[in-house]
C-alpha cells in the first residue's frame, strides 16, 4: 500500500490538482507520520471494535493522507478523529433510513467515518455483520448514486491512482 500512496502523492503534486504545502511538494508525500500503536488501541477502545488489519497497516504508514484532488477524493483523517457516522452526520442517516433507501441506511448505521470529515464525500469502514462476513469499504457522496464499494483499502487507493493516470 505504501508504494501506491507514494505514487498518488508524486503524481498529484506533478499534476497540480490542488494546492499543496511546501513540505508536501519538497517530500512528494501527501501523508504524515505514522499513527502510534497506542493511538490505534485507544481508537479501538473508544469505538468498541477491532479495526481491520489493512486500515491498521495504512495507519502504520501515515496517520493522515490528504486528498490528491480537492473535489473528488476524501482526506483520510487522523486516528483520533475517526468516529461512527451516527456521531458525525446524523442527518445523513435520517435521510438514508427511509423507504427504498433503507438497505443502504442499515449499513450506514454501523459505518465508521475514516475520511472526508471536511470534504464533499466520506470514506467508510463498515464492520462485518457476523463471523463469516468481511469489512466493507465505501466511498459515499451525495453526488454518487449510492455507495461506491471497494474490496479493501488498497483497491480504493489503486482506483484513485488509476483515475489520476487517466485524467
Amino acid at each position: 500500500m505504501k508504494t501506491i500512496l507514494q505514487q498518488i502523492s508524486k503524481l498529484a503534486i506533478q499534476l497540480h490538482k490542488t494546492t499543496f504545502t511546501d513540505e508536501q511538494i519538497k517530500s512528494n508525500w501527501l501523508g504524515t507520520t505514522a499513527a502510534s500503536n497506542e493511538a490505534i488501541l485507544a481508537a479501538e477502545s473508544r469505538l468498541g471494535i477491532e479495526l481491520p488489519n489493512d486500515y491498521k497497516s495504512f495507519l502504520s504508514i501515515t496517520n493522515v493522507f490528504f486528498t490528491p484532488s480537492n473535489a473528488t477524493e476524501p482526506t483520510f483523517e487522523t486516528i483520533d478523529k475517526i468516529n461512527y457516522l451516527k456521531y458525525v452526520d446524523a442527518f445523513l442517516l435520517e435521510v438514508w433510513n427511509k423507504g427504498i433507501l433503507i438497505n443502504v441506511g442499515e449499513q450506514l448505521n454501523k459505518a465508521i467515518v475514516i475520511g472526508g470529515l471536511n470534504d464533499e464525500q466520506y470514506f467508510f469502514l463498515i464492520p462485518p455483520k457476523g463471523a463469516n462476513s468481511k469489512w466493507q469499504y465505501w466511498k459515499f457522496a451525495n453526488w454518487i448514486p449510492g455507495e461506491e464499494p471497494y474490496l479493501n483499502l488498497e483497491s480504493y487507493f489503486a482506483s484513485v491512482l488509476e483515475h489520476m493516470k487517466n485524467t
